[in-house]
Order: structure tokens, then C-alpha cells, then sequence
């Protein structure tokens, strides 16, 4: 037996303990993508069948066990159908560019070069930020980095503008009849205008906060854009990235934000 013992122990290789770190890190960036939402319990549902099966198999009670079994088996779809969100949220986590460059102490054999967006305008959008936050003009601008934004382009009235401080503000303006919704930034040019987003169906989203903040939230969840809001109700500056929002946020420092992410 102890001869047994040392022998598998030997055989364990770097390989495996490889193995075990990459499935504990799967399954942490997993954990931190369904903290906070129905999705975590749903997971915990399915665990406990799974358990629950394996325990009537071994009580042989064979018609509970055939019915779970079933449900077990069609288990990789359901999840895919009920985790979609989820599953899209980790896709673009893992491969978005940005997420390897943050990594490449990680992975110093990995080399590549990340083509930069085209938007340089950051005086021009903070400049219009703060006039509409003294005057208290509600706006949401989202501002496209690599992950494409058609999807949500086509959901609002088509610009294709130069970016100018004016147009930003004439839109926002609460009797333009382009003000709700939000304007898309992409590269140099302002390409639609009342745009609709997802809204964030975070649990934890706090409930002070309005549609355009949790419109924000919603669509910076699933995409790498960058989206900024000025509260209506308080003339506050705030962004959100990565579904992360960050409220209270002074002009200078929404200016040295955006030339971090775009420089």
C-alpha cells in the first residue's frame, strides 16, 4: 500500500499542478462574472442536482435516477442557454486584448502589438461634460474601443458627425428630440445618437442611481467600451468600465482616465 502510494505520488507531474491552477482560476473569474446576480443560485441549482443523482445512483433508486439522468444529460445546453449572458461576458473577458496586456508578466513568451483606437478628442468631451454637469443636462456617452458597437449604433438615429463639444451638448439638450438615450463615439466620429443599451441586472446596482447609469453599467458588462453619464437629478460626472461604475468623478480626472485608456 505505501509502495502504491509513493509510486502515484511520484507520478504527479508540473503538468497537473498546472492543470489544477488554470481550473481554479476558470473557475474564479467565473465566480466574480455571477457574484451579485440570479445566475449564482441558478449554478447552485444545478450543482445540487448533480449531487442529488450521484446520491440516488448509489441508493439504486433507478426511476429518480433515470429522470435526473436525463436532465443531466441535456445539462451542457441548458447551460448554455441560461448562462448566455455569462458565457459572452468571460468570452469577451478572455479575448479582449487589453485583458492579455495587463497579463504580460504572466506571459513574457507572449508578444503582440494592440492597434489603438482612433479617439484623441478627450478635451472635447470633458469640455461638453462639464458644461452640461453646471447646468445639470443629463447625458450618456459611450465610447467604443475594440469590441464592435453596431449592434447598438442601429438602435438609434445614424449621425456620422465630427465630434464637436456644440453637437454633443446640442443633442443632450432636453428639448432636442435626440436627448434620451445615448450617443456612440467611434474612432473620431459620433456615429449615432439616442441609442438604446442593456440595462445591468446586477442585484447589487444601488437603487439611488437612474436608467442612464444602469444603461451604462449594462453595456460596459459585456463590452469594452468606456461610457460616460452626467446625472440630471445631481450634475455629477461619473464613468463606468468593465461594469465597475465610478461616480463623483472631476472633469481633470475623467480628462486623465480617458487619456489612459485611448493614449
Amino acid at each position: 500500500m505505501n509502495l502504491l502510494f509513493i509510486t502515484e505520488f511520484t507520478s504527479f507531474r508540473i503538468t497537473d499542478i498546472l492543470d489544477i491552477l488554470l481550473v481554479a482560476l476558470l473557475l474564479f473569474q467565473l465566480f466574480r462574472l455571477m457574484r451579485g446576480t440570479a445566475a449564482i443560485n441558478i449554478f447552485l441549482g444545478i450543482v445540487a442536482i448533480y449531487f442529488i443523482w450521484k446520491l440516488v445512483s448509489f441508493l439504486q433508486m433507478e426511476l429518480l435516477s433515470e429522470i435526473l439522468g436525463q436532465f443531466v444529460s441535456v445539462g451542457v445546453i441548458a447551460l448554455i442557454v441560461v448562462f448566455q449572458r455569462e458565457i459572452r461576458q468571460f468570452l469577451l473577458l478572455i479575448g479582449t486584448p487589453r485583458f492579455l496586456t495587463r497579463r504580460q508578466k504572466w506571459l513574457a513568451f507572449w508578444k503582440f502589438s494592440v492597434q489603438q483606437t482612433g479617439f484623441t478628442q478627450f478635451d472635447i468631451v470633458v469640455d461638453a461634460c462639464r458644461e452640461m454637469a453646471s447646468e445639470k443636462t443629463g447625458a450618456l456617452i459611450i465610447i467604443a474601443k475594440k469590441n464592435e458597437v453596431d449592434e447598438f449604433v442601429n438602435t438609434g438615429e445614424i449621425i456620422d458627425a465630427k465630434i464637436s463639444g456644440q453637437l454633443i451638448e446640442n443633442i443632450f439638450y432636453k428639448n432636442s428630440p435626440l436627448h434620451d438615450g445615448a450617443i456612440i463615439i467611434d474612432g473620431s466620429r459620433i456615429r449615432a445618437a439616442r441609442c438604446v443599451l442593456p440595462l445591468t441586472r446586477d442585484e447589487r446596482f444601488p437603487v439611488t442611481y437612474g436608467l442612464r447609469h444602469r444603461a451604462a453599467v449594462g453595456l460596459t458588462e459585456n463590452n469594452d467600451a468606456i461610457a460616460v453619464i452626467v446625472s440630471e437629478q445631481t450634475g455629477d460626472i461619473a464613468y463606468s468600465k468593465n461594469g465597475t461604475l465610478y461616480t463623483k468623478i472631476k472633469p481633470e480626472a475623467l480628462k486623465t482616465f480617458l487619456e489612459m485608456e485611448f493614449s
